[in-house]
């Protein structure tokens, strides 16, 4: 009903920004932008660090290869999501196949260029990026905890991408990505928990499949003790006590999500979790502040 409403300008926006995922683009910028100022820093130089064209021709290099693997994921994923969320489907519907293909490699293309013009080394890990979020969308996603892991490396990488260009306070930026690969796995794998029914349909062997509901709940009780301890140990062995303190108040949201992953039951309430994991990004990203 929305596509008949829409002229054909104002349809190819609605479903290009509604492909590329407006929301979460918005959330890896301003989780560089706070890891510039607050991690990077110096913290006292704020104002110019943030006329800096560095960090925007940064952000805006991860943004349009994050922005093309949403694309490239949704291509091939199109039949899957016609089952598990038929409501989101943007490829065949408001966008031709031919058309989101073309604006995927343009903004591949972009996005390597700006990554060459910083520095060979970002350059070569926008590279990587793109060729991983290729295999992801045409292969790893389908197979059993591989497509976690790359996706949530994935995740990571746009933090240690921040590392390498600036190479100034390297270990808390570290500290981060390991953070937000982290918190990213554990919530790749509600989301196949969330997907099961079309994955299942559709030949996919991912955790949940292979493993069943409940077992997988065990793989994630597992997964989050290791990441929460790891987190301490080593805040720990950086004898920074404001991280120790930051991941404190970062168990009682961790602490709801293990208390509502044993009751969870539904598509529903695996959405559910899944939205609390970003909740949980984004106070790690305002933790920064503190860090």
């Amino acid at each position: 009903m929305l596509a008949r409403q829409l002229t054909p300008l104002s349809a190819f926006t609605f479903g290009f920004l509604r492909l590329i995922r407006l929301q979460n683009l918005l959330i890896v910028m301003l989780m560089q932008v706070m890891a510039r100022l607050f991690l990077v820093g110096p913290r006292q130089e704020g104002l110019r660090l943030l006329i800096d064209p560095g960090i925007w021709l940064l952000c805006l290099s991860t943004v349009c290869i994050a922005a093309a693997g949403y694309i490239i994921n949704d291509y091939f994923d199109v039949k899957i999501d016609l089952v598990n969320k038929p409501e989101r489907v943007i490829i065949g519907r408001y966008l031709k196949r031919r058309v989101a293909m073309g604006v995927h490699q343009v903004l591949n293309v972009i996005g390597c260029l700006i990554g060459l013009y910083l520095s060979k080394w970002v350059f070569l890990i926008d590279v990587v990026a793109v060729t991983l979020l290729w295999f992801y969308s045409a292969l790893f996603k389908r197979q059993m905890l591989i497509g976690n892991i790359v996706i949530s490396f994935l995740s990571a990488l746009s933090l240690l991408v921040m590392a390498i260009y600036y190479r100034h306070n390297t270990e808390l930026v570290l500290m981060y990505a390991l953070f937000s690969f982290g918190i990213s796995i554990i919530r790749e794998i509600i989301k196949d928990m969330q997907d099961i029914r079309g994955d299942a349909r559709f030949g996919c062997r991912t955790l949940p499949i292979v493993l069943g509901l409940r077992r997988t709940k065990y793989v994630l009780y597992v997964l989050i003790g290791l990441f929460t301890s790891s987190l301490f140990i080593i805040a720990g062995s950086l004898h920074n006590q404001r991280l120790t303190l930051i991941f404190l108040v970062l168990l009682i949201p961790m602490g709801w999500l293990v208390y509502r992953l044993a009751l969870a039951d539904t598509r529903r309430d695996f959405g559910y979790l899944s939205n609390l994991c970003k909740i949980i990004i984004l106070l790690g990203i305002v933790s920064m502040i503190w860090a």
